[in-house]
């Protein structure tokens, strides 16, 4: 079990830093669709909105610098909760539980990125489920949160 969590959390670092990595490659991209969901345009189901939507190009450069440093975040933590878990894998339960800290809360963070920002704040402020780009991306967030959630759950349980 102990080589299938260091696995699990090497993994969860690997996904988060090549989401990083694939929105930094493809920034104009990923700059434009952060833009069309904050934009809130295209919403015929839902048409009114509780707030404002957000236009400014600073505000959006800003919404997708917290999204990529996130995704960067949560992998960095969640490589060195590998590293960590590695490094006491033939430990006693104790040791190699107290170790899980960085590998959880690099999951832990993942989740909160893709159920929070993307489901909670996109899905829900922003209405992306009214776009078809938009409903793809939650697709995709729901996921991403689930799978990291699950990580998270499998290392949270203690080890005999």
């Amino acid at each position: 079990m102990r080589y299938l969590k260091i696995s699990l959390a090497a993994f969860a670092a690997f996904f988060c830093l090549m989401y990083g990595l694939q929105n930094l490659a493809n920034l104009d991209a990923a700059y434009g669709f952060v833009a069309l969901m904050a934009g809130m345009e295209g919403h015929a189901a839902y048409p009114d909105h509780l707030g404002p939507a957000v236009q400014a190009p600073s505000l959006i450069w800003t919404m997708l610098a917290v999204i990529i440093a996130l995704e960067f975040a949560a992998g960095v933590l969640a490589a060195k909760g590998a590293f960590d878990l590695w490094s006491v894998r033939n430990a006693s339960a104790t040791e190699f539980n107290a170790r899980k800290r960085f590998a959880l809360l690099g999951t832990g963070l993942a989740v909160a990125l893709w159920f929070g920002i993307f489901s909670a704040i996109g899905g829900a402020y922003f209405q992306m489920w009214q776009t078809e780009a938009g409903s793809g991306a939650l697709e995709g967030a729901f996921w991403y949160s689930m799978q990291n959630g699950l990580v998270w759950l499998m290392l949270r349980a203690d080890d005999n």
